[in-house]
């Protein structure tokens, strides 16, 4: 409940604060998206920081904590991850338009940028302790371990139909390989795969949900009004409320968008951008295509296959609905996109922990944290889910009291730039 009223309230102050940016100016961001500014201290583009921002957004979360969001608080929490959605892209354009604004400098003298910066050349030097909060629960919150849980699940339930903790441990150490080839090259090559990876899954992923909506169109109108007829539904007992639809479809949401967890504005703050305002409306597209567009034909493709949830079983009820939409392919086709969804995921958040390890420890204590990010994903690949989601909850939340917080106390210098920049 604290987290929700923190993440949900402070991103409808924004929303109101800024003046309805996202609705306003959403075409604006659009139309900036593609122009090419190289002149600010920087690393990559501002497309590269988005799709790198959506890479890390745009993965398991979408897919498997949708699907748990279900199982735990029914159609309804689709309703509160919509609602997380515009309020994520007021949040995100604060982040990303802070992430610019205020850059500092690493160990080794490169510019960087990100929710830790922020708060020590933003807020001062005192606020330190706070930056350093951040930094230890973003080396937590970013080890991909729900990414590599849920991949090693998918791909347990297609292969061999029953749990083997011998094959999870195979598949962890695939996976580590594999990731292993991209982070290692460092945020220029992570950016480099994140730009040609994002377009393309978003575009696969929904012409396969669309062909599930198309030969299945006469239940839709049924899906969407269970959608909002179970959105204010409660739990009963005294934990009613925290049970409800609308706390687990915020929770999921968060984990989908990371609006005001401070993830995002590490990658933002590695653009190269030199207009602030301009990469805070690039930054705001980001949740109206993970928990907007992606996590709606995600639940909409589960809602018309069916499902059976007694327990929270993440990806085993996704693939359960596309192969009951789609007989004989569907959890083949999914298994796909859980495959380039997750790797997606991996790729960028090695790029935030290696972030938050540069800042607590220096820039050459970073290839040693992605030797120990690589070993963690086989660890994520064996761990149960239910610890798993406790964990990285934690985390995502503990994260996000600095991160809120930054931006509440920097939102008039926003606030001033946004005004100069929109009268220009």
């Amino acid at each position: 409940m604290p987290l929700f009223l923190l993440l949900m309230g402070g991103g409808l102050f924004f929303l109101v604060y800024s003046g309805f940016v996202p609705f306003r100016y959403y075409g604006k961001a659009l139309e900036v998206l593609g122009r090419k500014d190289d002149t600010g201290a920087g690393q990559i583009s501002s497309f590269e920081a988005l799709t790198s921002a959506i890479a890390s957004t745009v993965g398991m979360g979408s897919i498997s904590g949708v699907a748990i969001a279900l199982s735990m608080g029914g159609a309804g929490a689709i309703f509160w991850m919509w609602v997380s959605a515009v309020v994520g892209m007021a949040t995100k354009f604060f982040e990303g338009t802070l992430a610019v604004m205020y850059k500092g400098r690493d160990s080794s003298g490169e510019v960087q940028g990100g929710t830790m910066y922020m708060i020590t050349q933003g807020l001062g030097r005192r606020w330190k302790p706070m930056a350093v909060f951040f930094s230890l629960f973003g080396l937590v919150g970013t080890l991909s371990l729900m990414q590599a849980n849920q991949l090693a699940e998918a791909v347990t339930t297609i292969f061999i139909e029953e749990d083997s903790t011998m094959f999870r441990v195979l598949v962890g150490i695939v996976i580590c390989v594999l990731v292993s080839v991209v982070i290692l090259g460092g945020i220029v090559r992570i950016s480099k795969v994140a730009s040609r990876l994002v377009p393309a899954m978003v575009s696969a992923y929904f012409l396969l949900v669309g062909y599930i909506i198309i030969t299945n169109l006469s239940v839709v109108p049924a899906v969407f009004a269970q959608i909002f007829s179970e959105a204010f539904t409660f739990s009963a007992g005294i934990g009613g409320l925290a049970g409800s639809a609308m706390i687990i479809g915020a929770r999921r949401a968060i984990f989908v968008n990371e609006a005001g967890v401070g993830t995002a504005s590490m990658m933002h703050g590695a653009s190269k951008n030199s207009e602030p305002i301009r990469e805070g409306l690039v930054a705001m597209i980001g949740p109206s295509i993970d928990s907007g567009l992606v996590c709606t034909l995600t639940a909409l493709a589960i809602l018309i296959g069916g499902y059976n949830a007694t327990d929270v079983k993440g990806i085993q009820i996704a693939l359960q609905s596309f192969q009951n939409s789609i007989p004989i392919l569907g959890h083949y086709l999914l298994m796909v996109m859980v495959v380039v969804f997750a790797f997606s995921t991996m790729f960028t958040y090695s790029y935030y922990g290696a972030k938050c390890t540069n800042f607590l420890f220096g820039a050459r204590a970073i290839k040693y944290y992605n030797y120990f990010y690589l070993l963690m994903l086989i660890v994520g690949a064996v761990m149960p889910l239910r610890v798993m989601i406790g964990i990285v909850d934690s985390a995502f939340a503990l994260m996000a009291i600095p991160s809120m917080v930054t931006l509440l106390l920097l939102a008039p210098k926003v606030k001033k730039a946004a005004k100069v920049y929109f009268g220009r």
